[in-house]
């Protein structure tokens, strides 16, 4: 089934960032997108959440077609396939989601904001996110900026040579002691190595996520 929200997608994420989830009923909710640059679809338990600006009725039609469990349906590669057609979308892959909360004390380890608006991790994020700041540390980035619906997203790059070492630990652990709000991460179901960094500092799992981008 298939409910059109009455919150929005920013008071969906923030419920979350508090443990509030959406009800594990087995629907669908349809959200308008936050903004012009994404649309896509957030699963939770036994719950998913559909952003995008087509009709509700088009979701609900497209959803109800698809040949596998309806608990599945809206991150079926036949629904992405349809959804990014219709909206004339792309997508790259479907990501873990999760989230941390902020940290008092000082970050473990020395950090330098990067000023460099020509710095390739920041020319990347900038194309995804708005407010966008990084900070290097020996042999690694930081980078965090505004993104879906205006939650604050970090990422990290740690150089091949000192990998193995801690250091995406330490960068993520740090990043949630920068902020004041909740802090999310997208990270490839497939990248073992971020999700164990992002586990080991706390960061929560709250769903999964694929997110459809402006051609």
């Amino acid at each position: 089934m298939t409910a059109v929200a009455e919150r929005s997608l920013r008071d969906i994420l923030d419920a979350v960032a508090r443990g509030a989830f959406p009800p594990a009923d087995g629907r669908t909710t349809v959200v308008p997108q936050p903004s012009p640059r994404n649309a896509g679809v957030l699963a939770f338990t036994a719950h998913s959440v559909v952003f995008t600006d087509e009709d509700p009725a088009w979701v609900y039609d497209t959803l109800h077609g698809v040949d596998c469990d309806a608990l599945a349906a809206p991150m079926n590669p036949s629904f992405l396939a349809a959804l990014m057609e219709r909206t004339g979308r792309k997508a790259e892959t479907i990501d873990a989601v999760l989230v941390g909360a902020p940290l008092p004390g000082e970050p473990p380890l020395a950090l330098r904001e990067i000023e460099d608006a020509g710095h390739p991790r920041i020319g990347y994020a900038r194309g995804r996110r708005d407010e966008v700041r990084a900070w290097a540390a020996e042999g690694g980035v930081l980078v965090m900026g505004r993104g879906v619906a205006g939650r604050l997203e970090v990422s990290v790059e740690v150089d091949e040579a000192v990998r193995h070492r801690g250091l995406g630990r330490l960068l993520v652990t740090a990043a949630r002691q920068l902020v004041t709000e909740p802090l999310w991460a997208q990270v490839a179901l497939g990248n073992a190595r971020s999700m164990r960094a992002f586990l080991e500092a706390g960061y929560r799992p709250v769903g999964s996520e694929a997110l459809l981008h402006a051609r």
